[in-house]
Parts: C-alpha cells; structure tokens; sequence
C-alpha cells in the first residue's frame, strides 16, 4: 500500500493556547516575549499583530513602537513541546502512528486511514475543521511523502496532493519548503533559485558539493528516494483493532455495539495466529479530546469473544461519554501461545485445565479485584507457616506433595494463646478457652509432633492435635514444648471446614 501522510501547522500555537484562556486576546494584537542575551525579544506573536508587521525575533521596543497599543504576556519554558504532545494525543483517533514536528507542526501517517471518512479530502478537512473548533489556527497538507505534505502546509494553496503526484507539487515550492537551513536557503536565492524547479534536476554531485549532505538528504526525502522515519508520541500495539464513529456515541448499547465489533475482529486474527489474549484494554476518544479506558486480565490466554464481552461489560459502566466518543480503540498490550487442547474420549473433563474454571475466575477477579483470589501448593517446608506458597499461576506445577495427615482449611497466620485444661498434662485437652469462650471437646486425636527446622530456626517442638466440640466446630490445637517442662503454652493454629 502506497503510503500517505499529512502535516499539520500550527501558525499560532502557543498565542493561540493563551487565547483560549483569556478570551479577550482574541481581539486585539499581542505577543509572548522572552530574555535573550540581556534583551527582550518577541517568541511569537497573533495572527492581529503579525498583519501590523511584528514577526518573531524581533525585540520588544521596535515592536512597541511600531503598536503601542501592543500587548505583551510572558512566554512559558516548553509550552510549544507540551501543547505538541497533547495535540498529539488527541490526532491518534485519526490514525495510529502521530509524530511530533517541533516547534509548531505534527506529522500524521495516514496511510489507510482516510478510507474510514470517505476519502483524502473528507478526512484532512475533518482534521482541520476539528482544530479549528478547539480553536487552533491550522494549515495541513496531505502527500506521499512527508516533505511534500510539509512544504505544501506552509507554502501550498492545496490540502491534498493527489497520489503520484508529489514531485508535480514540489517543483512549484520555495526552497524554504524542504526544511533547509536559513543560511542554504538564503544562498539558493542569491544565486536565483526562487523556486524547486529551478534547481531539481542539477547534477547532485554539484548540488551536494556546494550546498551540503542535509540539503540532498531533505531533497531525496521529499522526492519518496529515500524513507523518513517516524517517532510516534505513542507505538501502537501489535495486536490493536480501532473503530471511528461517523456519529458520537452517547449511549451505553452503542458502546456495547462497539466493543463487540472489535472484540469480534480482534479475536478472528488471534485465532489465526493461534494466539490468546491476556490483558486488554479499551479507550474510547471523546469529542471533547478527552480519553476514558478500562482494561481486563485473564489467567489463560483466551480468544473466546462472549468470555471477553462479559469482562469488559463489568466495566463499562464506568465509561462516561459525555458529549459522545468518536474512536474506539481495543489494544492487546499481553499475547501469549494459545493452542486448542484436544480431549481423550475416555477421559472426563474439569479440574484445573478446565477452560471453564478459568473463566469463571476471570470473571470474578475483574469484579472483585485479582487480590482476592488465591490458589496455593505445597512447599519444601515441614512447619505449618512455611508448608505452603501463593502459586503464580493455574497452570504451576507443586514440587512437593500435601503432607498425609489432614491439614485445616483455615490457618491462622500467628497461633494465638488459648488456656487449656487437660486431665493428665500429656492427653488431649478437655475443654480451652478462646477469645474469652469456654469450649468443651468432645472428640480429639493426636499429637502430631512437629519439630522445629534447625537449619533455619531453633526452638521447641510442637504437638498437635485435632479436636472437635460438642457442636460439631473442629480446631487445631498445639503444645509447644514437652508437658514435663516447667512452661508450655497452648495455641490454636487454624479451623477445619
């Protein structure tokens, strides 16, 4: 596909920007000034001011005297650079790929973009009149090559350059329209060359002899001889799916609508590539170029789009469209391998590599928050605390199996003191207060003597035991320590179902 691509100018950028925020200003001549070398000097002026004659780089007093009526505001550090990236952020609903051009410019790569607005034209003047609503003074200019499209933004009388047809619009350009240096530029009109015409078809040996390295780099970039490279304010994700609206979209079934379209078309090419998804995330570009965006996770790598639908509808209701969305945007930043696995007939279906289960889990972390839920695996350890681990995924494998013994559902994370009464100290307990309860036991079995790990800590033994009261509620308990000591202490370390 033949690429295309628009330069955006901002004539005004920073006056304009304070216009905005003092309206009156919008009348009258003004300028930003700044210090330079001891002495002010004007960073840029209003499009009142600059028909008076006041040009950037002039100093303040000769200004001044030429408006005396003018009026002055300080300039900001960086203004340009900021308004440039957040006018940056804000074209990305016309194409993916937005490159900033200091001091004043953008550059769009809109190849297969401006189909989706009904054309070259539709689409650049949906993108000026837009600025100009948000009150911006643009010029822009649409061709194959970004040096053309530069050039005919600021000295063109056109918007779009019909394709193929970049050299024809160049020839007619001033020199100043391959971004040269002022010195290149000023020596070319003094030798006569007003125009590109007049000098594209010299010998390049000359040319580069006499005018540079860069003056020939900028002439074969706008000629298309030689690639011009982009840094995009945001690198669009390799698996990403947009959606323009030809009308905003203020209604939660519209933006429902969208969402699954995308989700539909996302999920197709991961199929083919034998690919799952395992986060996503959907902005949505409001008119008033402000973005609203939520995102999902999955355990699995997962391209079932109903799965997927339900995740995101938990969360769309924190969309606010406000005026309307204009662009969606679905963007799959997490990708990993996912093949279908194939099941034996003989062999039944579920546990853990039960698709089903993950998306059940899917369901509830995106609702209630991924901290909540656990899965846990034995670990190499034989004190209770140490014996288990947070396992990373469905899919760990343990390294070490269960102990034999059964293991209480719920452990405490520090064993607390209870006071227990026992008829000979080393038998099971007949009855222990807990939390300022008497409770008496009506079943016990035990001890299980678990030794402390002296590699790791010293310290006593402990005996455990299971126990149930007259209800049915079962605990386990411990004695640290043998009963023959002069002091041992009781604990409770967990509960079973």
């Amino acid at each position: 596909m033949a690429k295309r691509y628009v330069s955006i100018w901002f004539r005004y950028l920073t006056t304009d920007w304070f216009t905005l925020r003092q309206p009156p200003l919008k009348t009258l001549p003004f300028v930003l000034r700044a210090s330079e070398h001891g002495r002010m000097i004007i960073t840029a002026v209003n499009a009142i001011a600059e028909q008076q004659g006041i040009t950037r780089g002039m100093a303040l007093a000769d200004a001044r005297a030429m408006i005396p009526s003018l009026q002055v505001l300080d300039d900001k550090p960086d203004l340009s650079d900021k308004l440039l990236n957040r006018l940056a952020e804000w074209c990305i609903r016309f194409t993916p790929v937005v490159a900033k051009d200091p001091p004043d410019g953008l550059v769009l790569d809109a190849t297969g973009c401006s189909h989706l607005w009904g054309g070259d034209i539709p689409y650049l003047q949906n993108i000026i009149n837009k600025l100009y609503i948000r009150g911006y003074h643009v010029h822009a200019a649409m061709a194959d090559t970004i040096g053309v499209a530069w050039g005919v933004a600021r000295f063109g009388n056109t918007i779009v350059i019909e394709r193929s047809k970049h050299i024809d619009a160049l020839l007619h350009l001033p020199p100043q329209a391959l971004r040269l240096e002022p010195e290149v530029v000023e020596r070319l009109h003094k030798l006569g060359l007003h125009q590109v015409k007049q000098f594209i078809r010299m010998p390049r040996t000359s040319l580069r002899r006499r005018f540079g390295n860069h003056f020939m780099m900028r002439l074969v970039q706008a000629l298309g001889q030689l690639d011009e490279l982009l840094q995009p304010i945001e690198v669009p994700e390799l698996y990403h799916e947009r959606l323009p609206c030809l009308e905003p979209i203020v209604t939660a079934p519209g933006i429902e609508i969208a969402l699954q379209q995308l989700l539909e078309k996302l999920c197709a090419r991961l199929q083919r590539e034998q690919k799952g998804l395992r986060k996503a995330i959907l902005k949505c570009y409001r008119v008033d170029g402000k973005t609203e965006q939520v995102s999902i996770g999955t355990h699995l790598p997962s391209h079932h789009v109903e799965h997927l639908f339900k995740l995101f509808q938990l969360k769309l209701a924190t969309i606010e469209p406000s005026l309307g969305i204009e662009l969606f945007i679905l963007e799959a930043p997490v990708v990993e391998d996912h093949y279908p696995q194939q099941e034996a007939m003989w062999q039944g279906t579920g546990g853990l590599h039960d698709v089903r289960l993950s998306e059940l889990i899917d369901r509830l972390a995106n609702k209630i928050g991924i901290h909540t839920i656990h899965r846990y695996l034995p670990d190499e350890h034989y004190w209770p605390e140490r014996s288990f681990k947070a396992a990373t995924s469905l899919q760990e494998k343990p390294t070490t199996y269960w102990p034999d013994t059964p293991r209480p559902l719920q452990l405490l994370k520090v064993p607390e003191r209870i006071d227990v009464s026992a008829p000979i100290p080393d038998y099971p307990p007949m009855l222990f207060r807990y939390k300022g309860k008497v409770i008496t036991i009506a079943k016990a079995d035990g001890p299980e003597r678990i030794e402390q790990e002296w590699w790791l800590q010293q310290g006593k033994h402990r005996d455990y035991y299971r126990v149930e009261d007259e209800a049915g509620n079962r605990y386990w308990l411990f004695r640290l320590g043998h009963y023959h000591e002069k002091i041992y202490q009781w604990f409770i370390h967990g509960f079973f179902a």
